[in-house]
């Protein structure tokens, strides 16, 4: 399955919404719109992962190396997702501890 990326700026905040399957194929797709997006100013960022149907390792170290890319400038990157099959992968991996997880895109600009 392909893989969208949109992106929604709003000053130093943005929202990526993925479509798809992040897998070892789509996966640098994710992170370079996420290092174009710091590199761009954004340093509050919202990933919406609702539209995903699957993500692997390779995905979730895209992940990582944006939140770890955001965090240098002090940013910060939450996670959307409410989908049980992801949120186990992040409860497994124990990034749901790293990540701050939210269930709407209205909750993590909020927080």
């Amino acid at each position: 399955m392909q893989l969208t990326i949109d992106v929604k700026k709003d000053g130093s905040a943005c929202v990526l919404t993925v479509r798809g399957e992040v897998d070892v194929y789509t996966s640098p797709l994710l992170k370079s719109h996420l290092a174009e997006a710091i590199d761009e100013g954004c340093l509050d960022i919202v990933v919406d992962l609702d539209g995903v149907g699957f993500i692997d390792s390779s995905g979730l170290g895209a992940l990582v190396s944006g939140l770890r890319r955001v965090k240098e400038r002090s940013g910060s990157l939450r996670l959307v997702c409410t989908k049980d099959s992801i949120l186990k992968v992040f409860r497994i991996t124990g990034l749901d501890k790293v990540f701050p997880i939210m269930s709407s895109v209205e909750e993590a600009a909020e927080f």
